[in-house]
């Protein structure tokens, strides 16, 4: 019998760097409840609103959506795609006392009037997140911060976060800003060397016994570029 030999073509794959835009608001809710996990079974999120994926990832969708633009406003995000399908993404913003914080309760108090949740919820809820609140980093009014990092499980090691990085911080140089801030949960080796090999190096970290009881880790750490 003769050798039949053949031959396959690889498809180059297209990838493109873009801002998000509202209609991406069920992505960019996935990726702040992956972010937030890090390198643990559970997070932020999964802290805040107890119960199924599903359920959690329409309320934080809400979130997203808010009038109230919060550092979890989708208009925050820029969306790394692999041919034409969102893979990858993160966000950049400034005033983060008032993006990552009034605004964020304002964004929650629209996201629960939405879903009919009683002040009884919204109190439990705020109890239930104030140990992950206790290693909070700090963060200068000038700097740009960057947050919400993550990337769908078949997309990750093709140099899609470097790429993200790379733009949102040209993003926060556009807008003035000469230094960008970003933090990661302890523990995460993988995303601290993305994050130095971006020119990010670590300069401090918050610790404490309620936090390393939830998450089993000891706190935060913060890194500036």
């Amino acid at each position: 019998m003769a050798e039949v030999t053949t031959s396959c073509m690889i498809r180059p794959v297209s990838t493109a760097i873009r801002a998000a835009t509202e209609a991406d608001a069920p992505f960019v809710a996935w990726v702040q409840q992956e972010a937030a996990r890090s390198h643990l079974p559970y997070g932020f999120w999964d802290l805040a609103f107890l119960g199924p994926d599903t359920w959690r990832l329409s309320l934080i969708e809400k979130i997203v959506r808010a009038e109230a633009r919060s550092f979890c406003h989708w208009s925050n995000f820029l969306i790394a795609e692999v041919d034409g399908v969102p893979a990858a993404g993160l966000s950049g913003y400034e005033n983060p006392s008032v993006t990552a914080g009034d605004m964020l309760f304002a964004a929650m108090g629209e996201a629960f009037r939405a879903a009919g949740w009683t002040d009884l919820q919204a109190g439990a809820m705020q109890e239930r997140i104030l140990p992950f609140l206790t290693c909070i980093p700090e963060a200068a009014e000038e700097d740009w911060i960057v947050e919400w990092v993550a990337t769908k499980p078949a997309y990750r090691g093709k140099g899609l976060v470097k790429a993200l990085l790379q733009a949102i911080l040209a993003r926060g140089a556009e807008r003035g800003h000469a230094q960008s801030q970003i933090a990661l949960l302890i523990g995460n080796a993988a995303a601290q060397r993305a994050y130095e090999s971006a020119g990010f190096r670590v300069v401090d970290e918050k610790t404490s016994t309620p936090f390393e009881a939830t998450f089993g880790i000891p706190g935060i750490r913060r890194m500036l570029r």
